[in-house]
C-alpha cells in the first residue's frame, strides 16, 4: 500500500509538472502577442501585475499574512531585483525570437545553476559534471549558429541575460528556503516584479486597448496555473521524477509557434536544444544519484 501511494504520488506530481509548464509556455505566448503593441517594460509590468492578486490570495490562504512579513528582507530583495531584471530581458528577448528559440537558449539555465553552486553554496562539481556543462554551452553556440542569417545578437543576449538572473534566483532560493515559506518567497517575488517593472515603464507607458484585456486577463490565469503545476510538482514528487519534465516546454512552444506565428524552429535550434537537454538531463542524474548515495551510504 506504501508503494502504491509513493507511485501515486510521484504521478500526481508528473501531471502537475506537465500541467504546470504547459500553462508557462500559453503565458510567455501571451507575453509575446503582447510585445507587438507595447514596450518591454511595460508587458513586464503586466505580467507581475496581472499575477499579484492571484498571489496574494493564495498566499494568505496557504499560510497566513505572518509568513509574509516575517521572512529575510535583504535576500527577498535582492530575488525581486533579479526578477525584474528577468522580466525586461525575457519580455524583450520574445519580441526578437522565436518562443522556440527563446526557449532553447533559457534552457541554459540548469549549467549556470551548476557553475553558480560552487560560489555561492560551496558545492563541489566533478570533472564528468565540468564535462557535461562545457557540451551544454556548446550546444548554446549550435543554437545561436554564429554567422548565420538573423543571428539576433540583441535577444540572445536578453535571453541569456534571462537564464543569469534564472539561476541566481534558483540559488537564492535555496538559501531563502531554508526558513521562509514558498508563498513568502513567490509573493514578494511578484510584488517586487510588479512595483520595480511598473516603476521603469511608467515613463512610456501607452494605453492599454481593450482587445488586449483577455490576453492579460490569460496570462494571470496560465502564470497562476503554471505556479501552482510546479510547485505541487516538487511537493509531491522526487526532483528527479518532475525536474526533466520542465523541457518539455519545448514541445509546447514549438507547436504555438507553428499556429500563431506559422514558424517552425531550424534544425539547428533543435540540435542544440538537445544537446543542451540532454547536458541538463544527465546534471540532474548524477546530482540525484549523489543524493541518494549521501542519504542512503553502503553498510
Amino acid at each position: 500500500m506504501k508503494a502504491d501511494d509513493t507511485r501515486r504520488h510521484r504521478l500526481a506530481g508528473m501531471v502537475a509538472m506537465l500541467a504546470g509548464v504547459g500553462a508557462f509556455a500559453f503565458m510567455d505566448a501571451g507575453l509575446k502577442l503582447l510585445t507587438a503593441h507595447y514596450p518591454s517594460a511595460q508587458v513586464a509590468a503586466l505580467r507581475g501585475l496581472a499575477a499579484l492578486p492571484v498571489v496574494f490570495v493564495w498566499a494568505l490562504y496557504a499560510g497566513g499574512i505572518r509568513q509574509l512579513i516575517r521572512v529575510r528582507w535583504p535576500l527577498h530583495i535582492v530575488r525581486g531585483v533579479l526578477s525584474v531584471f528577468m522580466m525586461l530581458t525575457f519580455t524583450f528577448a520574445l519580441k526578437q525570437l522565436s518562443l522556440a528559440k527563446a526557449y532553447a537558449l533559457f534552457f541554459v539555465a540548469p549549467l549556470l545553476i551548476a557553475v553558480l553552486s560552487i560560489f555561492m553554496l560551496g558545492e563541489r562539481v566533478q570533472r564528468v559534471q565540468w564535462l557535461a556543462i562545457v557540451i551544454g554551452f556548446a550546444g548554446v553556440l549550435i543554437v545561436l549558429k554564429p554567422g548565420g542569417a538573423g543571428f539576433g545578437w540583441l535577444g540572445t543576449i536578453a535571453v541569456l541575460g534571462t537564464a543569469v538572473c534564472y539561476s541566481l534566483s534558483s540559488i537564492l532560493v535555496r538559501i531563502i528556503g531554508r526558513t521562509d515559506s514558498t508563498q513568502s518567497m513567490i509573493f514578494w517575488m511578484t510584488c517586487m516584479l510588479a512595483i520595480g517593472a511598473t516603476l521603469i515603464a511608467l515613463p512610456g507607458w501607452q494605453p492599454l486597448a481593450r482587445d488586449h484585456w483577455p490576453i492579460i486577463l490569460g496570462v494571470a490565469i496560465t502564470g497562476a496555473i503554471g505556479q501552482w503545476g510546479i510547485t505541487e510538482a516538487f511537493k509531491r514528487a522526487p526532483a528527479a521524477s518532475v525536474a526533466p519534465l520542465e523541457y518539455s516546454g519545448l514541445a509546447w512552444v514549438m507547436m504555438i509557434d507553428f499556429l500563431v506565428w506559422s514558424v517552425w524552429p531550424e534544425w539547428t535550434t533543435l540540435a542544440g536544444a538537445a544537446v543542451i537537454i540532454g547536458s541538463g538531463l544527465y546534471l540532474l542524474r548524477f546530482e540525484s544519484r549523489r543524493t541518494a548515495q549521501t542519504a542512503d551510504p553502503a553498510p
